[in-house]
């Protein structure tokens, strides 16, 4: 199999962005350097917020994204991938932009838990990404039932990405997210869908626990094979 390069439509956010690079290297069966992926990284972080936008209150981060999608396929990318879930809902925007594919990290993460007889599951993201329905959309292809933080719960899931990971805080009171977490798998959740490219760092660095699904190592996983190399 001809292997190919990785592009990597990064800045939203800079941090996990660096996530999918080392999720990439991680999930990558290499004995030596040589092994490893041609990937290449564009990390623009002037891409306008995604959650902005979808909430009726910013600019457009489309062209901004297609622009470093067309860099990277100019600079010899053959496969896209997007670290960033909000920025899914305008995915079939920028494919009809570039000539090449963009790997879909929603419907991986959605084909992930079908594949692992999830039912139910539980969706943290931000509130752009809730507000699109676009997990909402490729679970119920798959009939999993999606369910949804309440107001007060989704702002603590707001807070601990922008707030904490995003404005780069190593320490955050992760309490008030935690109960919730722990609440649904007592009405019978049987994952948490961590829907936010930042939250699976908040779950590193502040300790959060639940039985997770994290859509940043779904996708890694998924470029690798699809780059031609041996998954780890």
């Amino acid at each position: 199999m001809i292997k190919k390069t990785i592009g990597i439509i990064g800045g939203m956010g800079p941090l996990a962005t660096a996530d999918l690079f080392s999720k990439l290297i991680r999930s990558t069966s290499a004995a030596t350097d040589a092994d490893h992926i041609h990937i290449i990284v564009d990390n623009d972080p002037s891409i306008p917020d995604r959650t902005g936008f979808i909430l009726g209150g910013g600019a457009s981060p489309v062209e901004s994204i297609a622009r470093s999608a067309r860099l990277l396929q100019n600079a010899g990318a053959d496969v896209l991938v997007m670290p960033c879930n909000a920025a899914h809902c305008f995915i079939d925007q920028i494919r009809e932009r570039v000539d090449i594919p963009i790997l879909n990290m929603v419907e991986l993460t959605a084909e992930y838990l079908k594949s692992r007889g999830v039912t139910r599951a539980v969706l943290l993201a931000v509130d752009g990404t809730v507000r699109a329905g676009v997990y909402a959309g490729e679970c119920e292809k798959l009939g999993i039932q999606l369910m949804l933080p309440d107001p007060a719960l989704q702002r603590e899931v707001m807070d601990v990405i922008y707030k904490g990971i995003k404005a780069g805080q190593t320490q955050y009171n992760i309490t008030s997210l935690q109960q919730g977490i722990d609440s649904f798998v007592e009405k019978g959740a049987e994952s948490v869908i961590l829907g936010c490219t930042e939250l699976p760092l908040a779950a590193e660095q502040y300790g959060l626990k639940g039985n997770f699904t994290d859509p940043t190592l779904i996708l890694a996983r998924a470029a690798v094979e699809y780059a031609g190399y041996p998954v780890k």
